[in-house]
């Protein structure tokens, strides 16, 4: 799933692409919807997307926003999402229910009969949650209007004061956009393993020292990971957030800090990843429901 970094690096690689230093912005020619469940709106017309030239590429929270035209183009790749770019798009349109693509985004080719620049937003998989938005205001979406403060933008007391009144596990804090906005699965296993704290582990028992190390392993994990994608194309940051995992997706490898051997715990449609030295004391999470090891 991208997370705050694989979704900042795709805000600013388009933002490069339609809004070029020196150049006009580009405007969106078309949008195809090839896959009718993937719109979530009805209020705002696409056409309202073409008004006017594209006027800002952000990331909000793991949504992708472009505002362009009246109204905003936003995304949210979900678990198997992603966005594919192409210099140079095939003419004519697409067949619905025909392949992976599940919307494309055509920009209007310049005068110097340049072929046409735009995106694909694609979906592996049979479970569908891909999801696009076309709004007058970014808050208008119910995912957006929820969000927590930014990770990398949440003061220490604040941050302190959220896991103080969190009687939850911390691993289901970090993942939770209403708290925090932008940490998935993947990150939070790193942040956790980085913090050397037990993804079981009571937010509101953590001592100050364990606050501070995790906050400080948020910002460590995150900020390496944004400058990672940064000035990556989008076809390569997926590959990049994969190389970088210590733990995550590392099941059966040894750790890299200690050399253990990186355990799983799997839940319905999930699972997680850790460290039993770094993290548990050496102690092995049976699952969710019966570990009693918090530390």
């Amino acid at each position: 799933m991208p997370e705050m970094p694989e979704v900042q690096g795709l805000a600013d690689f388009l933002r490069l692409k339609l809004m070029p230093p020196g150049v006009p912005p580009k405007r969106i020619d078309e949008v195809e919807v090839l896959s009718f469940s993937v719109l979530k709106t009805a209020a705002v017309p696409l056409a309202e997307l073409g008004t006017g030239p594209v006027s800002a590429v952000v990331r909000r929270g793991k949504f992708l926003d472009i505002g362009a035209g009246d109204a905003h183009l936003v995304m949210h790749l979900a678990r198997a999402g992603w966005l594919r770019w192409s210099d140079a798009l095939k003419p004519g349109r697409l067949r619905p229910g025909t392949g992976p693509i599940a919307l494309r985004v055509r920009f209007a080719a310049g005068d110097d009969g340049d072929a046409q620049q735009g995106f694909d937003l694609t979906e592996a998989g049979t479970k569908k949650s891909l999801a696009v938005y076309v709004v007058r205001e970014p808050d208008e979406v119910p995912g957006i209007a929820r969000l927590g403060p930014d990770a990398l933008d949440i003061a220490t007391e604040d941050f302190a004061r959220l896991l103080a009144g969190h009687g939850g596990q911390v691993k289901g804090l970090l993942r939770d956009q209403a708290a925090i906005a932008g940490i998935g699965n993947a990150y939070s296993d790193e942040i956790l393993h980085a913090a050397r704290l037990s993804p079981f582990a009571l937010a509101d028992k953590l001592d100050p020292e364990q606050v501070d190390r995790l906050f400080a392993a948020m910002h460590e994990v995150l900020d390496a990971a944004v400058a990672s994608a940064a000035g990556r194309p989008a076809s390569a940051l997926k590959d990049s957030k994969r190389q970088s995992m210590r733990v995550h997706a590392r099941t059966g490898e040894a750790c890299p800090v200690c050399g253990d051997t990186v355990r799983e715990v799997s839940f319905a449609d999930s699972s997680l990843q850790y460290c039993p030295t770094c993290q548990t004391g050496g102690k092995l999470l049976a699952d969710r429901r019966t570990s009693r090891f918090l530390k």
